[in-house]
């Protein structure tokens, strides 16, 4: 089955009505073997376009993946990624923030770990973050040591999200194609994978106690998110609501749009550096080729 990367697409100015967006689709593979092939054909492609862009070092892609807990982030950037040359390509999983981060404004930490140009720089979850979780939990904003007026502003959240679209408009004009990706996932689904990991003595480590706490919390989740990705999907950095439910699907989707989004890039290896024919011919004969 064929993937068209319009079809996960939030246009900008468009409300994100998640019931709206299914959270499953039908197997874009009817077997193991055939999903494994087309995924492998996915990561050479990315791994040559990832190569033209570190050789050329005219253009960086950040790639931001946000979802719900046990939405499939790490899955997906595992298995997508597998065949990043680890020299052009940083991955960064923000946690909570420390007392350093803390003291700056809600992006800085983030904009500590941009990816130069010649690069591909993995954010799993965000400054996104700063606009869902203390919205949930409006409590860790008191953790900022901003000013009462600021925190009592009107439009508080709507200065975050302008912060949000500014900058990501500033990394589009200097060369940093951004690429967000929100995972899907549906509350039954969430619920069998964080089952799965309290049954496999494996996978206790990925299950925390605020697991339960943030799942009571999914309407408010829902409505944050709502929120977020109607107001930052922007012309310069739209946003691409995947269906999470199925790995294979969310690895392949992923996988499509992120070899779309850089073969746009028009990337190229760069010309040999004044060394002609001739000379390459004269360099190998005292090399011994």
């Amino acid at each position: 089955m064929s993937i068209s990367t319009a079809t996960y697409l939030l246009h900008p100015g468009h409300a994100a009505a998640l019931p709206r967006w299914p959270t499953e689709v039908a197997a874009l593979e009817d077997s193991t073997g055939k999903y494994e092939q087309r995924l492998g054909e996915g990561i050479q492609r990315l791994s040559e376009l990832q190569e033209r862009l570190y050789a050329q070092g005219r253009h960086a892609v950040l790639v931001i993946f946000q979802a719900m807990d046990a939405g499939g982030k790490d899955s997906a950037i595992k298995h997508v990624m597998s065949g990043v040359n680890p020299q052009g390509c940083q991955v960064t999983s923000f946690k909570q923030p420390s007392s350093e981060e803390l003291g700056h404004d809600f992006l800085w930490r983030c904009i500590c770990r941009l990816p130069e140009r010649g690069k591909i720089g993995i954010f799993n979850r965000s400054y996104y973050e700063e606009v869902l979780v203390t919205r949930v939990h409006p409590e860790l904003l008191e953790r900022e040591h901003l000013s009462p007026a600021l925190l009592q502003a009107p439009h508080f959240w709507k200065h975050r999200y302008q912060s949000i679209n500014d900058f990501e408009t500033h990394l589009a004009r200097n060369g940093t194609t951004v690429i967000k990706f929100f995972l899907h996932l549906s509350k039954q689904e969430q619920k069998r994978r964080l089952l799965k990991r309290l049954e496999h003595a494996d996978k206790l480590w990925k299950f925390s106690r605020d697991d339960l706490r943030e799942r009571a919390a999914w309407a408010q989740y829902a409505k944050a998110y709502e929120h977020c990705l109607s107001a930052t999907s922007s012309e310069h950095a739209p946003w691409y609501i995947v269906p999470a439910d199925s790995k294979k699907n969310t690895r392949l989707i992923i996988s499509h749009i992120l070899n779309e989004r850089l073969a746009a890039l028009d990337l190229r290896h760069p010309r040999p550096g004044g060394i002609s024919k001739a000379e390459a011919a004269t360099f190998r004969k005292r090399l011994g080729g």
